[in-house]
């Protein structure tokens, strides 16, 4: 009896083992209890959720099933934390600052208010506090949860560090890799007396001078038609061994697709924006996983004035870029990437219009991919390519480049100079990158450079972007005048260190930098020499013939004749798309074309004198009427 006794006195030991935390409420079940939700739209938002995963709440959100305010009290509710509001309680400057403003719109944690020990932060995604704990406690010490959607975030962080924002997207790229000092340098001085050198020497001895611009084009243009030969023959050989992602399936999609930021630069445009609604409401991808925002320069009153007028969808939003001396798209660009929610970031123009299953052909091929693929460029093409004989020859132009050219260098190990639009990159990568060179008018270009230099791949996606053709020949040259003097600046920016840039491509991509950049601007540069050889060929005089021989004036004519046939059969590769029917006929147009160039390289030249960082925009929006008709029926 005594040792039952002794036993049954005797303390139970202690369990190390905390108990099980009690799991936290559905929340579905919250907004039901609430009232917030129907049975009904539960059981929709259900559904809609099995067939594209995402939290469920964003699910709700995004169809309009639940109000925004409703799904903060039920998270609220989850969490057992509660909301923030700016209104009533504004947050310490100096928190945001200890985190960084670039560093907590990543994390969706806004630093907020001392509450004795700990720092109270604000989160977007409770569900995902605790993954950033340890970053945010070596910040801020002791710290605890609140509520804060994402409006109000993006709101606060725009108000009280938009111009620290703004500063970083102006001069957040390290200055070795930047042009930003292109105008305030020497290359200006230094290009304004190479041609002034040109100039004596053509008044000297313009014989002379004639025939070593001739050697140096005659070089050039065989240079630059063995890349295109070459690269023809290696998108041929891979394009029968791609895999079928390669060429854009939409097989084994991810289970999760990842949230694509879309940003769409615009500036001035403000009746372009019903249209461009239009366009991307035609995009299949799912709306929870959609983020879209409509880029706009602070100073773009009338742009800005007919968004407020306008019920944009939920899954698209407005991102203001705070004024400053300098306003150009990757300026933009860098700004917006501050408040993208995705881990892939795609680009496209005011006046694009791609094609519906475009970002499930993106985001299979990069769930498929290695890491090192950084970038998908798509193809760009024209809803308006017979407006005129310029949008014809246009049209030719980029066929052949998109679908020939471009496709057969990346099978050939190049780096590749990006298109503007259609492009879409690793949130990881461009972060790494440093973003956009905000003082590059070919920041695209740029980009596609910088990308091969630290490794990462650029692939071309099989889908189609459609776009509006210059129409007309002045906006035509100002336009081809950009993307040159972007080219010659990207070209010295990257040649700074020749040995470094060897280093980092390797002989053979370093060689096709020279022929892609040096070569496509001395070509132009040039063209007039190349085109004497018209007078060659057709047995007239010719300035050099009184001191080459005939055999080597016979060799210019061949390989002057061999060169333009090489770009025409080139063209019928490309124009055998089901988008370029007929415009074959339009191939002899080309010989007109072509020459414009030259004027539009001049025009850079100059430029880059006197306005480096110029940005001379294209218009858009000329050719409309029809343009919403013609892109349906393509679709």
């Amino acid at each position: 009896m005594a040792a039952a006794v002794a036993t049954a006195r005797a303390p139970r030991p202690v369990s190390l083992v905390p108990p099980p935390a009690r799991p936290r409420p559905q929340i579905g079940q919250i907004l039901l209890d609430m009232g917030a939700v129907s049975a009904a739209d539960l059981m929709r938002g259900l559904r809609l959720q099995a067939r594209h995963p995402a939290p469920l709440g964003e699910v709700l959100v995004t169809h309009g099933l639940v109000t925004r305010p409703a799904l903060r009290a039920a998270l609220e509710r989850q969490f057992g934390t509660a909301h923030v509001d700016p209104d009533e309680t504004p947050p310490d400057p100096r928190l945001i600052d200890r985190l960084g403003i670039a560093r907590a719109l990543r994390l969706g944690c806004l630093p907020w208010a001392r509450a004795g020990a700990v720092c109270v932060v604000a989160t977007t995604r409770p569900d995902r506090f605790d993954t950033h704990r340890a970053e945010l406690e070596q910040a801020l010490g002791p710290v605890v949860m609140a509520l804060i959607d994402d409006p109000t975030l993006f709101r606060v962080a725009s108000t009280l560090r938009g111009a620290a924002l703004a500063d970083r997207a102006s001069d957040g790229l390290a200055a070795p890799l930047s042009c930003r000092g292109w105008g305030n340098g020497p290359a200006p001085r230094v290009l304004a007396l190479g041609l002034g050198g040109l100039i004596v020497a053509a008044l000297a001895a313009p014989q002379a001078l004639l025939l070593a611009a001739l050697a140096l084009a005659v070089a050039v243009l065989i240079a630059g038609t063995a890349l295109k030969l070459a690269a023809f023959a290696a998108g041929r050989r891979a394009k029968p061994h791609a895999a079928p992602e390669a060429q854009g399936g939409l097989t084994r999609l991810p289970d999760m697709l990842p949230v694509i930021s879309i940003m769409v630069p615009m500036f001035g445009e403000p009746e372009t924006v019903p249209r461009l609604i239009n366009r991307l409401s035609r995009l299949s991808y799912p709306r929870t996983r959609l983020d879209v925002m409509l880029v706009l320069e602070a100073c773009d009153h009338t742009t800005l004035t007919a968004l407020d007028a306008m019920t944009l969808p939920r899954w698209m939003r407005v991102i203001v870029v705070p004024d400053g001396p300098l306003r150009t798209k990757p300026r933009a660009l860098n700004h917006a990437l501050n408040f993208a929610r995705g881990t892939l970031i795609g680009v496209y123009d005011v006046e694009d219009a791609p094609e519906p299953d475009q970002l499930l052909r993106v985001a299979g091929r990069f769930a498929r991919a290695d890491a090192r693929l950084g970038c998908v460029q798509g193809m760009l093409d024209f809803y308006n390519p017979r407006s005129t004989w310029l949008t014809r020859c246009f049209t030719i132009d980029y066929a052949t480049w998109f679908r020939v050219l471009l496709p057969g260098k990346q099978a050939l190990g190049l780096a590749l100079p990006l298109g503007g639009t259609t492009l879409f990159l690793r949130r990881e990568v461009l972060d790494q990158l440093g973003g956009w060179d905000a003082h590059n008018v070919t920041e695209d270009a740029d980009l596609g450079l910088r990308l091969a230099r630290m490794g990462y791949r650029t692939e071309v996606l099989d889908t189609t972007t459609f776009e509006e053709a210059t129409c007309h020949l002045r906006a035509w040259i100002r336009q081809r005048s950009r993307w040159l003097k972007g080219y010659a600046i990207t070209y010295a920016v990257h040649m700074r260190d020749p040995r470094a840039l060897w280093r980092a491509l390797g002989p053979w991509a370093f060689a096709g930098v020279q022929v892609q950049f040096l070569g496509a601007l001395l070509s132009v540069l040039l063209a007039p020499a190349i085109l004497s050889c018209w007078v060659l060929a057709m047995g007239l005089g010719h300035p050099a013939g009184a001191v080459l021989p005939g055999w080597m004036l016979q060799g210019l004519v061949v390989v002057f004749i061999s060169a333009a046939a090489i770009d025409v059969a080139l063209a019928l590769v490309a124009l055998r798309s089901r988008h370029h029917r007929g415009l074959w006929r339009a191939l002899p147009l080309m010989w007109a074309y072509w020459p414009l160039a030259t004027l539009a390289a001049y025009k850079a030249l100059w430029e880059l004198i006197h306005a480096p960082h110029y940005w001379d925009k294209t218009a858009h929006g000329r050719y409309t009427s029809a343009i919403d008709a013609v892109t349906t029926a393509k679709l």
